[in-house]
């Protein structure tokens, strides 16, 4: 794939709002590694490969392990690799990212409540929109991760 348009040089004004909000959802007190889990698996299900390698190096440099990154994909058949707080913040991004097929259920939105406050539930629903947000950016514009270093 060839990148069709770098957006971030074709219209920096624009995206200060998406980078306002990347900080905003950053400071929220949310964990890191939960929002890099969060970040990874969004990109996955949508096949963003730019954000995945982004987001992955990012998720190692926080400390993450490579079992649970490898196993995130599959984190539902994984269930010694993820806290309960994990799987629900890993349900609720799935069933938002892909909303029109799930509708975001009932289920998902509950199993938040034992783990978030409601204003960690909304800032772990901005980065999940935010995220699904890049990937649309990175895939649409035809973004690539950088070549593997020798």
């Amino acid at each position: 794939m060839t990148q069709r348009l770098n957006y971030a040089k074709a219209a920096p004004d624009l995206l200060q709002a998406m980078y306002a909000l990347e900080k905003a959802v950053a400071s929220s007190g949310l964990d890191h590694s939960l929002l890099e889990l969060v970040k990874t698996r969004a990109s996955q299900i949508n096949g963003c490969a730019f954000c995945i390698d982004m987001h992955t190096r990012d998720a190692r440099k926080a400390g993450e392990t490579e079992a649970r990154l490898y196993l995130l994909n599959a984190w539902r058949e994984a269930p010694h690799h993820y806290t309960p707080k994990e799987r629900a913040a890993l349900a609720w991004t799935e069933a938002l990212t892909l909303v029109a097929t799930t509708h975001a259920p009932q289920a998902d939105y509950d199993a938040l409540a034992p783990h978030f406050a409601d204003a960690e539930t909304v800032a772990l629903t901005l980065a999940i929109t935010t995220i699904n947000a890049w990937n649309r950016l990175s895939i649409g514009f035809g973004s690539v991760p950088p070549a593997p270093r020798a």
